[in-house]
């Protein structure tokens, strides 16, 4: 047991923090949470969603939550029946696989009698009968082979380029990978002989040995070098014992993971709800190695005591997984937007999809500006918000808004500030204006939408620190989304450049693979509602409440006005339609909750239950569209729970309908918050009526506030709607321009 705790304990601490390391953490989590304890981690499986929808399914990623290693098969998808190899870590979500290791001969294998859990992977070859056992730690990983005829044979290599040799029965190397390196350092259970070939794609390392039936293989991962590897070898696995490391890590797991504990629900739901919040802890990375880190922002090695984060999707993450995270890991999210500030200090550019191999400049948008106001309003701190400011501010006025580029801002973001609107080329016409990426083209109208709700949450900040002139700029940038509004088609539509609305035009079918001359990966009937920052404006635009409702009705009504294999192929992205709703992109997260600011809250109740019964399940399809490391299943974690965070950077939530009797979270200041529903079951979806912290209420949303310190919300459900709650207008959603987020603090 000795050996146990000690692995747990160095398996939990993280390498970075040195004498202030909570030393046995795994340990106190087995007490701590003992009464929760039961395993929400074998609730979970990794295979739900590895058969993608059309575009990419998860993976069974095997990791430690939010660590540098994470392992899954090389596959297409889980449909088939050859395993390629298995990678040593990954460079980020939906990258680079790095090096790989497979047992008997380097080709693809036939599998089966696979197990996945989030800690252990376990899998067996059909032909030889050689099973595969993986488990990592946050630095390292930890492979078991099996030969059942005595003789053990395991090849390793570079997947890109790179270089593996061996030293003393030490394999080293590294891969080269988007300009920068990863090293491996890694040992043999048992003596081997070694064969290394020095191939063009680079090295291939064959390790084997006779008369034995076991051999494993641990190693560790470094983006500094490979001696760093080693070390990391040393503090995490120090000893060989495969079952430690599991245990360990299912600790881990089991610690994170209870941090939510619910009550109710079924057996399939509760599948659901645990494997989406387990993929909720796959980024951000700490890639922090012993107070050191290697920063691709300025290509240098960094001594410091707060760990680095990186792999984060902005465009994907800051609508549900960063405020899940703010309000699960608050210190966490400090160091993450830390690492972001620091991430612009070395490059003179705030990221927002922020890799380990630095700046990724892909999609659109300036999304650290509400991921960084909605952490502040929540009560985080710890982060330098003038130089985040800075940041943020740089990024809008100084860059360019086009999509994918970071380059400095250019004659279209002229148009913009003098006009309100990035403008569209007309049909036909031909483009122009250098740095507009081929493919992904100019995206007039979700790039001027985006823009309006990210510059809001700028003025919001510049409120903060007192910034008069910013604030009063940056809200009358927030504005420009009613540029595009055309009011006899009630959508967000293109102009060109003189003010002309772009005709012909189809809202339905713009915005696909190859046609971004408009939209981007969804049409015009989900960017009309993309407007979290002023819902009351569109709604004004669009002629008052009623018409608002009825547009927003039909938005789950209209015909997608063509084939379905038409419609997807042009745009795969827009998966899970119901309408032209799609539950498979992360731009229509929010909407089913606007009928909350409609007066109509059971609609989104309705809405919110027949979304996740329909499209999230515990099969291999059970994503319904393009998952993006937590993009989707925060969205599923909140929504189960029977709230969301609608507008980031307004520091409140919106009541939709808890699929459990009882939610409870375990907040990291020790108070818990407790969501309680009363005769909940399939068809009692309504919410009838609502206490918050004993004091009954009439509107359907509540403060983070009203939770930070620890409480209940209690809902008493039925089978039909109470349609005055939540109606009136005093009692409807934060959601205007005029909104001061700090109102909302306390």
């Amino acid at each position: 047991m000795e050996i146990i705790l000690k692995i747990a304990r160095l398996v939990a601490e993280p390498i970075c923090c040195g004498d202030n390391l909570a030393a046995g953490m795994v340990v106190a989590s087995m007490t701590m949470f003992a009464p929760h304890a039961r395993a929400q981690v074998e609730y979970v499986d990794p295979t739900i969603g590895n058969v993608g929808i059309l575009l990419v399914p998860t993976r069974p990623a095997v990791y430690l939550p939010n660590s540098m290693v994470r392992v899954y098969p090389i596959r297409t998808d889980a449909l088939k029946d050859q395993i390629d190899s298995f990678p040593l870590t990954i460079s980020s979500h939906r990258m680079h696989e790095l090096f790989s290791i497979m047992p008997g001969e380097s080709r693809p294998a036939a599998y089966d009698q696979e197990k996945s859990t989030p800690y252990y992977l376990s899998t067996r070859f059909d032909d030889s009968l050689i099973q595969v056992e993986f488990s990592p730690t946050e630095r390292c990983g930890y492979f078991r082979f099996y030969f059942p005829n005595g003789k053990a044979s395991v090849v390793l290599g570079n997947r890109l380029s790179g270089d593996l040799r061996v030293q003393d029965g030490v394999v080293l190397g590294e891969e080269n990978f988007d300009g920068m390196k990863a090293y491996v350092y890694g040992e043999f259970s048992s003596p081997i002989v070694s064969k290394v070939d020095h191939l063009k794609s680079g090295g291939r390392v064959t390790a084997s040995i006779s008369d034995t039936k076991s051999l494993d293989f641990r190693y560790g991962i470094s983006f500094i070098s490979a001696e760093q590897a080693k070390k990391n070898l040393r503090h995490e696995i120090p000893a060989w014992g495969f079952t430690e490391v599991k245990d360990a890590g299912r600790a881990r797991w089991n610690e994170v993971l209870a941090q939510i504990t619910v009550e109710g629900g079924t057996e399939t739901q509760r599948r659901i709800f645990y494997t989406a919040l387990y993929r909720c802890f796959e980024r951000m990375v700490n890639i922090t190695e012993d107070g050191r880190y290697y920063s691709a922002f300025d290509h240098q090695i960094h001594q410091d005591a707060r760990p680095f984060y990186v792999d984060n999707w902005l465009w994907d993450t800051f609508r549900a997984l960063e405020p899940l995270q703010t309000l699960l890991n608050p210190e966490m999210e400090a160091d993450k937007i830390q690492s972001y500030v620091r991430m612009y200090q070395q490059s003179g550019v705030m990221p927002t999809f922020a890799t380990v191999a630095g700046n990724y400049a892909c999609m659109n948008g300036n999304h650290a500006a509400p991921w960084f106001a909605d952490a502040w309003f929540k009560g985080v701190r710890n982060f330098d918000l003038p130089t985040a400011y800075e940041g943020v501010r740089k990024r809008s006025l100084e860059v360019t808004m086009l999509p994918w580029s970071l380059t400095p801002k250019g004659p279209l973001d002229d148009f913009y500030l003098a006009h309100g609107y990035m403008p569209a080329l007309r049909p036909g016409e031909r483009e122009t204006v250098p740095g507009v990426h081929p493919l992904e083209k100019r995206q007039p109208v979700p790039v001027t939408l985006e823009n309006s709700f990210d510059d809001w949450n700028i003025a919001q900040l510049a409120r903060v620190l007192h910034k008069t002139d910013d604030e009063k700029l940056f809200l009358q940038r927030a504005a420009n989304y009613k540029n595009l509004f055309r009011a006899e088609k009630g959508l967000m539509w293109p102009k060109d450049s003189d003010g002309h609305w772009i005709e012909p035009m189809d809202p339905k079918f713009d915005g696909g693979m190859g046609a971004r001359d408009y939209y981007d990966e969804n049409s015009g009937y989900t960017y009309t509602w993309d407007v979290t920052h002023d819902f009351q404006g569109l709604i004004t635009l669009m002629g008052g409440t009623a018409k608002a409702e009825a547009n927003l009705d039909q938005l789950f009504r209209e015909p997608l006005g063509r084939s379905k294999y038409e419609f997807q192929a042009k745009l795969p992205d827009s998966t899970s339609m119901a309408g032209q709703f799609s539950m498979g992109n992360e731009p229509s997260l929010a909407i089913p909750y606007i009928y909350n600011r409609l007066g109509t809250p059971w609609k989104t109740q309705k809405r919110i239950r027949m979304l996740l019964e329909s499209f999230f399940t515990d099969t291999l399809q059970g994503i319904p569209g393009d998952e993006d490391g937590g993009g989707l299943s925060a969205f599923v974690v909140f929504s189960m729970m029977g709230f969301y965070p609608v507008t980031p950077g307004v520091p409140t939530y919106d009541v939709g309908s808890p699929v459990f009797d009882k939610v409870t979270i375990h907040l990291t200041n020790g108070k818990d918050f407790f969501i309680i529903a009363r005769n909940n079951s399939h068809d009692n979806k309504f919410v009838e009526d609502i206490l918050l912290n004993g004091q009954k209420i009439n509107r359907v949303w509540f403060r983070h506030a009203d939770m930070a310190n620890g409480g209940t919300l209690e809902l008493r459900m039925a089978d039909t709607p109470n349609t005055s709650l939540g109606s009136g207008a005093s009692n409807l959603p934060p959601a205007s321009l005029e909104i001061n987020s700090e109102t909302y603090q306390e």
